[in-house]
């Protein structure tokens, strides 16, 4: 298990990116940002793996192509070793191809590289919180792709049953908000968003926020509205 880093301490990040001009521009960004410290680049998968374990991070920036081992099953092995570290996917590709495998590997978050720098620090942020972070366009593809299939496609015999509160919380979230935005919303405390969402997800048996709305979305338990007001 790695050790949690100190209240104050840096957000610590891990970039992994087979493009050395992608890692530089990344590197700058963190560098030039208060709260944040760039542990180490990687260019490949496999370096990844082995450098979460060397290095302590508490984000990974990852690639999805990336030679030798790519960064869907790097995210698999790093979620499956070390689930505290949280992977945020940075690619320039936003089709189902590589978002729904990223997604299902466990990656909290996923950007593509045309995000501004305040986006990306922002998702950071997110992602170490606990949050799960998708970039508008992003969020309408897998919206799109969950509401193609099925209703109870992969799902269980039986429908869960969610309070009005957790549904409540969970709507928020499909429509784009965070933690704060959501407390702020509904007039309660972000610990009780927290709780709320920790009880959905129970109750839908996922283990993230990103699955936690697939599941929801495929069983008709909340419609997500990404034009927000």
């Amino acid at each position: 298990m790695l050790d949690a880093p100190a209240e104050d301490a840096p957000i610590r990040v891990l970039i992994a990116d087979d493009e050395s001009l992608m890692r530089q521009a990344f590197r700058t960004i963190i560098d030039i940002a208060d709260g944040f410290e760039c542990v180490g680049e990687v260019r490949n998968g496999a370096q990844a793996v082995h450098h979460v374990e060397l290095l302590n991070p508490d984000v990974v920036l990852m690639d999805l192509q990336m030679p030798e081992m790519d960064g869907i099953e790097a995210t698999a092995k790093i979620v499956e070793k070390f689930p505290d570290v949280k992977i945020l996917a940075v690619t320039a590709f936003s089709s189902e191809e590589y978002l729904i495998p990223a997604l299902r590997a466990g990656a909290a978050g996923y950007l593509v590289k045309d995000t501004t720098p305040e986006s990306m620090l922002s998702a950071i942020r997110s992602v170490y919180a606990g949050e799960s972070v998708l970039s508008p366009a992003v969020s309408r593809k897998l919206v799109a792709k969950v509401m193609s299939q099925p209703a109870t496609n992969g799902l269980g015999a039986q429908r869960p049953e969610l309070g009005d509160r957790e549904l409540e919380v969970l709507q928020y979230l499909a429509n784009g908000y965070n933690n704060a935005e959501i407390a702020a919303r509904l007039g309660y405390s972000e610990a009780s968003v927290k709780l709320y969402l920790s009880r959905a997800m129970a109750k839908l048996n996922v283990r993230d926020r990103v699955q936690a709305l697939i599941v929801a979305m495929q069983w008709g338990l909340v419609t997500p509205n990404l034009d927000r007001n």
